[in-house]
């Protein structure tokens, strides 16, 4: 009975996708992937198996749900406190811990809980975690979630609990679509707090969130024989989702910890450690619970080691775009062999959602044992202000909203800190590569008045000098600077185009712009929309920013200055050698044929083609020279069909050698 009814709502799911999919080529792309007899016949065996089965899944085309538009997320307590997991990162704790008892290991997966009631088979409402003790009411967000479902055959009163998780597939897919680089989502569980907790559902619903079921709490009049895996089974004959788990004993939970940390880095759905529940369901009960966790359950994790401190406040970061980063400053700790006491909290939306205040306690970790940050704030008093004004200039700042990101910037254009990491962007290698032009330096030169604009660079030798007097300079060195600044001074035009800062225009693109307007900066400049998205590559939000770049007089009156003192080299490609035009490449791996990825990267842009850093379904060829690796490059190429080539193959298709000899 149990496979049959799985089976079913397996097929339910297969019939919901092929329908939808269907449904969207024809109302959106007016185009017909089967005729409507097809269409019609699908539709009637989907709605006759949700007939048979009590079934409706979110996502359905025999049902719709509206959207609607939310003025806030109303609050509610939950009936009793949803407590955080014990942890260990030793296996032969976990094995001491289950002892003689038969266990469940689950993924942990790193996305929202949320808690669904049913009744009546009904989806009657859907609660975030929250703080543990109050969570907010997203029930017609989670009638969008891509899969779960809005009616069960189940017609008592069933709460559960499980992780809205959006998928690395879905959240790789989210970001190639943005353009501007500092609205980009920074993981997936940022981007699916954001997506579980909007005000309008619409936008829940392009995010493609999914629920994984991974407790039932009640379900009156159900006999589980006192098993959580028959409650998860059981769960599944309802139509959910749920987490991926298996039996394990003292004896074999070492081989399945194994296996669970071999495929991690391959598994689509965000995890960050994995749980150990208790199969008996009334001995896991009788062990109640500590004032912090529950006692019939625990976490293992093996990637990154938390420490708790407290944070003493929040620093506040210009950048050259007027960005104002938020950056959490903390009591010093030891994180995987090194001390950090400052993490990035990347933007406002971060920042409330952990709702951070000085002296709260928090836990920190490293990032792929890297970056420093912020995983959880224990005691969210939320009182950090943002700041009305900059606090390098004192001008007014001002919150923008791109997507559902909040950010702070600095509106004012003579910005000091605007200024220096403008300047150190013009001299930065990819651009101009004006060697002993540092930010640091710069800072000095621009606050002793010897550079307002990008043409005072090339015209350090009226203040030789004073220069030369500096802390730290001396003729020497002043010397090799002027030097460096001559060398500059004959550049490429992509170089010029990607220093001018313009949002989202780094190298390529800038390439880009250059091959697709023959090298004409003054079409480029004065460019409509229409011209500048017809390049490949070039969308609505970058056009939009190249334009209102332009129309400010005061970047036109910078850029002029700064020709007038450039020599411009052509980087026009032989004739026929344009072969890998709107060819899209993904290197990964290490390379034998060229000195580095950058080298194959170059070579690609000049024969016409443009390197990327992700796998998606705009990517022509994925070089790996391990093409049988199942690295998640190698795994999401194979997935799309992409093609995976080695580097030799590439040469071979190109006609090329490398730069290895």
């Amino acid at each position: 009975m149990e496979q049959k009814q799985d089976g079913k709502i397996q097929r339910m799911k297969e019939l919901t996708g092929i329908l939808s999919e269907a449904a969207k080529t024809y109302y959106q792309e007016s185009r017909e992937i089967m005729s409507n007899l097809e269409y019609d016949r699908l539709y009637d065996e989907l709605a006759a198996l949700e007939q048979e089965t009590g079934v409706m899944l979110a996502g359905s085309p025999t049902q719709r749900v509206g959207y609607e538009v939310l003025s806030e997320l109303p609050k509610e307590a939950h009936e009793s406190p949803m407590l955080s997991l014990d942890k260990t990162k030793d296996v032969e704790a976990l094995a001491d811990w289950l002892g003689d008892q038969k266990g469940l290991l689950s993924w942990k997966l790193d996305g929202l809980t949320i808690v669904l009631t049913y009744e009546g088979g009904q989806l009657v409402k859907a609660v975030t975690r929250g703080n543990g003790e109050i969570g907010e009411v997203i029930t017609n967000n989670a009638r969008v979630f891509a899969n779960v479902p809005l009616r069960i055959a189940y017609q008592g009163q069933l709460v559960l609990r499980g992780e809205a998780v959006i998928k690395y597939s879905d959240f790789e897919r989210i970001n190639d679509e943005i353009e501007d680089v500092d609205a980009k989502y920074k993981n997936p569980r940022n981007l699916c707090s954001g997506s579980v907790r909007q005000l309008n559902n619409q936008i829940t619903a392009q995010r493609n969130v999914n629920f994984e079921a991974f407790m039932l709490v009640r379900a009156e009049g159900v006999d589980f024989h006192n098993s959580r895996k028959e409650q998860f089974l059981w769960l599944k004959e309802q139509g959910f989702d749920v987490v991926e788990f298996r039996e394990v004993t003292r004896d074999t939970i070492a081989g399945a910890v194994k296996d669970f940390s071999e495929r991690v880095q391959t598994y689509d759905v965000p995890s960050d450690g994995l749980v150990l529940l208790l199969d008996d369901i009334a001995y896991g009960d009788s062990l109640g619970r500590t004032a912090k966790f529950p006692r019939n359950s625990i976490a293992f994790k093996w990637a990154d080691e938390l420490r708790e401190t407290h944070l003493k406040e929040i620093e506040w970061s210009p950048s050259r775009t007027g960005l104002i980063n938020p950056v959490a400053i903390f009591e010093p700790v030891e994180l995987e062999g090194t001390t950090v006491s400052r993490a990035s909290v990347h933007n406002i939306s971060i920042m409330e959602e952990l709702a951070l205040g000085e002296g709260d306690r928090i836990t920190v970790y490293k990032a792929n044992m890297i970056i420093p940050q912020i995983a959880e704030n224990l005691t969210r008093s939320g009182t950090v202000r943002i700041p009305d004004h900059c606090p390098v200039c004192g001008g007014p700042t001002e919150i923008r909203q791109t997507t559902d990101v909040k950010s702070l910037y600095c509106t004012n254009p003579d910005c000091q800190a605007k200024k220096v990491k403008s300047f150190a962007l013009l001299a930065s290698r990819d651009a101009l590569n004006i060697d002993g032009l540092s930010e640091a330096t710069l800072e000095r030169f621009i606050g002793a008045g010897f550079i307002h604009t990008y043409a005072d660079m090339f015209h350090l030798d009226e203040h030789r000098d004073a220069i030369v007097e500096m802390e730290g300079f001396g003729q020497k060195s002043y010397d090799n600077l002027v030097e460096a600044v001559r060398r500059a001074s004959h550049t490429t035009l992509p170089r010029v185009i990607y220093g001018l800062g313009i949002a989202g225009i780094g190298l390529a693109n800038a390439k880009v712009l250059c091959r697709a307007f023959d090298g004409d900066f003054e079409a480029m400049r004065h460019a409509d929309r229409e011209a500048l998205t017809a390049v490949d590559g070039i969308g609505g939000v970058l056009a939009d920013g190249w334009m209102e770049y332009f129309q400010k007089e005061s970047n036109r009156e910078l850029v002029d200055g700064l020709l007038k003192e450039l020599t411009i080299e052509q980087e026009a490609a032989p004739a026929g050698e344009v072969i890998l035009a709107g060819k899209v490449f993904v290197i990964t791996g290490t390379v034998e044929h060229f000195p580095n990825r950058k080298a194959l990267q170059e070579e690609i842009e000049r024969l016409g083609g443009k390197a990327t850093g992700s796998v998606t379904a705009k990517t022509s060829y994925l070089i790996n020279n391990d093409t049988t690796s199942n690295s998640s490059k190698n795994k999401k190429a194979k997935e799309l069909g992409i093609p995976i080539i080695s580097e030799q193959e590439f040469l071979e298709m190109t006609g090329g050698t490398g730069d290895a000899d």
